[in-house]
């Protein structure tokens, strides 16, 4: 393979010919001399190629090349006459591969973000989205580096399943019945005999259940992978179709739990300062200034911790300054959370033993048969990043909260049976991969940080 342009720019200069490929940014057009700017998305800087017209065999060849042509040439790595790099192509060697013409929608200007996303198949070239991307791939790597790292096995769980994890009832449904001739039950029920599993099936809102079990033979797991949520949310936070990161691990309790995550989070913001140093100093110049500084604060600040209920006595002091006040058995909105990591902490923040009310039926009851071993990890400048628990692992007591949430046991008769057949403490967490390239990024809207955004009234492309 040829060399990348990020590697060519840290090559020195020499009489050694080499290869750049990629696409036109810029081209300024002179006299004697026409400078085009490279780049193939491994880097945000281009490369500057430098062509003399007195050398070029084909001079209608320059007047083919415009913004957006994808090009090869062959020369030199040289010292930049210019002060805006350390070094450049000389090259009277070019091959167009693609002509892009006058046409080609993204031109030198700077275009709106709402106008990138009417070009998805394009917006992969913009500093903006490349530089997003790069840093996702990091932390996708990065995710599989730290669980390997630390003995978790990799397990793929469904994407259609049968049980609504979350409780919600916000799931895309998957059917082979004809719509128009929907075969119906004796009283007028759809017939799901008659699909393809037999039964009512969905996209799976979360490989958690699925996870358990396996953790329940390999003892520490992890899962990522996409995942379907049909939540009727148009908002900057919310999308159909998302990647979840979700460990289990047998033999663990909240406490265990909570030090993962804490030593997760750091691994992967460490990764990304010290290997995307470029991208981020493009994020905090013009995406969110000071967001490279909150990923340094979280990396080296030990993570508050605090009860649910301290977490209300702190914020009922402070109703008045909140668009939503709190009471005990409230919900945090960001709000809160953010004033518990910004203002009152100055760090971020485990809140833990939240009411069993607002948590999932899976939560481990308290001995106050009030609360449930569950935790959020909460990050300055955003508020929830992380939401986990200690698994309910005694039979009686999940089948009563089940009971209480009017959940048909015979659903999740072989989730029951992982506290029949060798019971153990177990604990995990789920982190919206999305969510977490947001937060890195500072990039303000979720629909920018995944190739193809799937919301509400959109999939396109």
């Amino acid at each position: 393979m040829n060399d990348r342009i990020k590697d060519l720019l840290q090559k020195n200069p020499s009489d050694e010919i080499v290869t750049a490929e990629g696409w036109v940014r810029t081209k300024r057009d002179s006299k004697n001399v026409c400078f085009l700017e490279l780049n193939d998305g491994s880097c945000l800087k281009g490369l500057q190629i430098v062509i003399d017209k007195a050398a070029l065999n084909n001079n209608n060849l320059l007047s083919k090349i415009t913004t957006g042509s994808s090009i090869v040439a062959h020369g030199p790595i040289v010292k930049s006459a210019g002060g805006n790099q350390a070094v450049e192509m000389q090259s009277s060697d070019l091959t167009i591969l693609g002509e892009a013409g006058n046409e080609y929608p993204l031109q030198k200007k700077r275009h709106s973000i709402e106008y990138l996303r009417e070009i998805g198949h394009l917006r992969a070239r913009t500093n903006l989205i490349g530089a997003v991307m790069r840093v996702r791939n990091t932390l996708a790597f990065g995710v599989h580096e730290f669980f390997q790292q630390n003995g978790f096995v990799y397990v793929n769980t469904p994407l259609i399943s049968t049980s609504d994890c979350e409780g919600a009832g916000e799931m895309f449904q998957v059917t082979t019945l004809d719509l128009n001739n929907v075969p119906k039950t004796e009283d007028g029920g759809v017939d799901y005999s008659k699909d393809f599993f037999g039964k009512m099936a969905n996209l799976t809102v979360s490989g958690q259940l699925e996870g358990e079990t396996y953790a329940m033979a390999l003892k520490n797991i992890y899962t990522f992978g996409p995942t379907f949520r049909a939540e009727n949310s148009n908002t900057k936070r919310h999308l159909a179709e998302f990647w979840m990161i979700e460990p289990e691990m047998a033999f663990c309790d909240l406490q265990l739990d909570m030090e993962i995550a804490e030593d997760f989070l750091k691994f992967l913001f460490k990764k990304v300062l010290n290997e995307c140093k470029e991208d981020m100093e493009f994020f905090s110049k013009f995406v969110e200034k000071g967001v490279k500084e909150t990923l340094e604060l979280v990396v080296n600040t030990p993570f508050a911790h605090m009860t649910y209920t301290e977490a209300i006595d702190v914020l009922t002091k402070n109703n008045d300054n909140f668009e939503y006040p709190v009471e005990w058995g409230s919900d945090l909105q960001t709000e809160h959370e953010r004033y518990l990591t910004e203002v009152y902490c100055k760090s971020p923040v485990i809140v833990t033993d939240y009411p069993k009310e607002i948590k999932a039926f899976y939560m481990k009851l308290n001995e106050d048969k009030k609360t449930v071993r569950g935790m959020d990890v909460l990050v300055p400048r955003l508020g929830e990043i992380i939401g986990g628990s200690e698994r309910e692992s005694d039979l009686e007591t999940l089948k009563a909260r089940m009971k209480e949430l009017d959940l048909n046991e015979e659903d999740y008769w072989w989730y029951l049976d992982l506290r029949r057949f060798g019971t153990v403490a177990h604990a995990g967490f789920g982190l919206g991969f999305e969510r977490i390239v947001q937060y890195v990024t500072g990039v303000q809207n979720i629909r920018d940080v995944i190739p193809y955004p799937r919301t509400v009234g959109n999939a396109e492309f």
